[in-house]
């Protein structure tokens, strides 16, 4: 099977799609990758026979010229994705949303190669709203809005990379030590930056003692985060990147993170309660609904950034460090979301989809 994929240049993207084309590669089929300017080092170990970088915008805004440009971007993407897909001669085209996704699966549907949707989310985004239309649709959750005229729906999961699969382990309670892992990309670790240090500074001095704190942080935030611990007289590990952090989760009594929906299948694949804080003013609001669905299924505590105060979020902190039980009860409700052969199902959708037009 000659399998095309589809994703855009960031790692909420490009690590299923990374994980899909492992276990694609595993079965000995040939594997295309388009993807746009943005990936970058990302596309280091991408286990592809070709990769391909595409012309992509997103129109959103207000700003006339902005859209325009936009879509004159994703125009010129589709007229590279045709060529590309004329060369390679794909038997299915797999697209794990975002714009930069819109001109590879347009060109599939166009040249009548069937496609498929992954929607990563609880609620569907803009792009795949669009592209879900006649596609086959597979989804990370049991259920998710705004699918509407999908030629079919399978839930298969989020697939994950190999080290987030290896990195999971039973879930400890502690009443004494406790590590807390603070993550969240680049807007994330700036918001958490201003909140977390003083709420850990307001813990009664026992909680304190019993801290250990793994936190992503901005080069610029660095030292007034570390100057903060140090005078709570906290131990910290701070870096503006941790390549180990599958494993830092999975030594983690509790995590404090965003929820976009790579974070969520980790979080589930490995086990481990969460405080989830979406990130405030998304169009979609795709990582609100996912850190809802976590949070009705008992697995993560919702805390919206606008009412989350260093105050709020030390009296968060202070009922968790004191019921291990019902962290427990909480990493045990996460692993129940998590379908760790995410990878394996999503393939088996590929095979199936390109032996139907075979036939």
């Amino acid at each position: 099977m000659r399998a095309l994929l589809a994703a855009g240049g960031t790692g909420g993207h490009l690590f299923p799609a990374e994980a899909l084309a492992g276990e694609l590669a595993r079965r000995n089929h040939t594997i295309a990758l388009l993807t746009d300017a943005r990936a970058g080092d990302l596309l280091a170990e991408f286990p592809a026979d070709e990769i391909g970088i595409v012309s992509a915008g997103t129109p959103s805004g207000r700003r006339i010229g902005a859209m325009v440009k936009a879509f004159g971007a994703l125009g010129v993407g589709l007229v590279q994705s045709i060529r590309i897909m004329r060369r390679f001669k794909p038997d299915v085209a797999v697209g794990f949303g975002g714009y930069p996704t819109l001109p590879p699966l347009t060109a599939a549907k166009l040249l009548g190669i069937p496609a498929i949707v992954h929607e990563a989310n609880a609620v569907s985004g803009r792009a795949n709203r669009r592209l879900a239309k006649g596609a086959h649709v597979a989804t990370s959750f049991p259920e998710v809005k705004g699918l509407q005229g999908a030629r079919s729906v399978e839930r298969v999961g989020m697939p994950v990379r190999a080290k987030v699969r290896e990195a999971a382990a039973p879930y400890t309670a502690s009443k004494g030590p406790f590590r807390l892992v603070v993550f969240g990309g680049s807007q994330g670790a700036r918001a958490f930056a201003d909140i977390v240090p003083p709420a850990v500074a307001r813990l009664d001095e026992g909680d304190r003692t019993r801290l250990s704190i793994v936190q992503q942080c901005r080069p610029e935030d660095m030292d007034r985060v570390r100057e903060a611990y140090a005078a709570a007289d906290v131990t910290a590990e701070l870096a503006p990147f941790f390549t180990d952090l599958p494993e830092k989760m999975a030594a983690a009594h509790l995590v404090i993170a965003r929820s976009g929906a790579g974070t969520v299948a980790e979080l589930s694949v490995i086990g481990r309660p969460a405080f989830l804080v979406p990130l405030p003013g998304a169009i979609d609001q795709d990582q609100a609904h996912n850190a809802s669905a976590l949070a009705a299924l008992g697995a993560a505590r919702r805390l919206d950034q606008g009412l989350l105060s260093p105050e709020r979020l030390a009296h968060e902190l202070k009922i968790a460090l004191n019921a291990p039980q019902d962290l427990a009860e909480a990493a045990e409700a996460a692993r129940g979301l998590a379908l760790p052969d995410a990878a394996e199902r999503l393939a088996d959708l590929c095979e199936r989809v390109a032996e139907g037009r075979g036939r």
